[in-house]
């Protein structure tokens, strides 16, 4: 459903495995996002299709904004470009990270040896993420992530640079750590994941009025229910 309108603006929540990506050699176009994005939430695209604002990873579920007008566009983009929105996202990860709440100042660049990756490169790009830890369950951890830049795949490397990888990204060091999980309930949860545990659960322009939230998708949920069965403690 559509879960934000506000004047030219609207909002929908993104469910995981729906890709956003454009190409022209292969004929993917952003009009083809957008299409693919409302069918995926079982709204008919309206018409006129409105436009994308920005992207997630076919993997994140979450916020995803739009503008009705090429003004509202112009205004929105302008607004990320400038860093005046607001992100916040959600993270499950391997192990605790120490300190329980910081920064993450790395810059990155595009792997030279895959062009699908990302890496950490001191020539890169300035790229910045907070973080502070919600709550640490006995071989992972709940994260609550502040992105203050916005480079391709940047929580997803910066979190396996610090030896934390989010559960399910085996594109960056996730991959069948599972199996050491000795709870039955929480393998199974694991062993059904298909995607990185990431999920956009706020964006936020304040001076345009705009506050738009999405709770966690079901996933995500689940395995945040088989954690709690066993020993747990909050973050200090």
């Amino acid at each position: 459903m559509i879960f934000f309108e506000k004047d030219d603006v609207l909002a929908l929540d993104k469910p995981p495995g729906v890709s956003m990506a454009t190409s022209s050699k292969e004929g993917k176009s952003a009009e083809d996002a957008v299409r693919r994005l409302f069918t995926a939430c079982g709204i008919r695209p309206p018409d006129p299709l409105p436009l994308l604002v920005h992207r997630l990873d076919a993997g994140t579920s979450g916020v995803v904004l739009f503008a009705r007008t090429g003004e509202a566009h112009r205004v929105l983009s302008l607004a990320f470009q400038e860093r005046r929105a607001k992100k916040t996202y959600r993270a499950l990860v391997w192990g605790h990270p120490v300190p329980a709440k910081g920064t993450i100042d790395l810059a990155l660049a595009r792997d030279p040896k895959d062009g699908r990756k990302m890496r950490v490169a001191a020539d890169g790009k300035p790229s910045v993420t907070r973080y502070a830890t919600l709550r640490r369950f006995s071989s992972l951890a709940d994260l609550e992530l502040h992105p203050e830049t916005g480079r391709t795949h940047q929580i997803r490397v910066h979190l396996s640079a610090m030896g934390h990888p989010i559960v399910g990204d085996d594109f960056y060091g996730g991959a069948s750590r599972w199996h050491g999980v000795r709870g039955r309930a929480l393998r199974e949860a694991l062993a059904g994941l298909t995607r990185p545990l990431l999920h956009a659960a706020r964006v936020e322009i304040p001076e345009l009025g705009i506050d738009v939230a999405a709770p966690l998708p079901g996933d995500y949920e689940k395995i945040l229910a088989s954690l709690a069965e066993a020993p747990a403690s909050r973050a200090m």
